[in-house]
């Protein structure tokens, strides 16, 4: 059962998340100078695994912090011509993009050592081709 003092907005703040949409989704994520390792968090108001995310990733906020991620988020009920950019099946989904380049996608909440470990490896990726943020 969920806490009902959960408020699913306070993930947005809970790790600084810029909100983007589909007109500035460019200009914020794939143009915007840097190495650093951006995530784009796609998801919709009253989704259900949606909230499940949110409500882990305020659980384990300091672990999520640690993987040093630059966050975005983008409402795609709300926005559905940036759903329709990434063909998008469901939401949550999470979207990585490294100095312009899209380099994969997680789809779905797949927990927390999962989804450490697909960050994990693209930081690793970025340390071996000496991208390191």
């Amino acid at each position: 059962m969920s806490d009902p003092r959960f408020d699913p907005s306070q993930v947005f703040q809970a790790f600084g998340m810029r909100h983007v949409d589909s007109q500035g989704f460019d200009a914020a994520v794939v143009q915007a100078p840097g190495a650093d390792l951006r995530c784009v968090f796609l998801w919709g108001q009253d989704c259900y695994n949606c909230n499940l995310f949110k409500q882990a990733a305020l659980m384990h906020r300091e672990a999520l912090l640690e993987l040093g991620l630059t966050w975005f988020e983008a409402d795609v009920y709300a926005d559905e011509p940036l759903g329709r950019r990434f063909s998008l099946h469901g939401v949550p989904t999470f979207v990585l993009y490294r100095s312009g380049k899209r380099l994969g996608r997680i789809t779905g909440w797949p927990g927390l050592p999962q989804f450490t470990a697909a960050v994990r490896h693209q930081q690793e990726i970025a340390e071996n081709s000496g991208q390191a943020s």
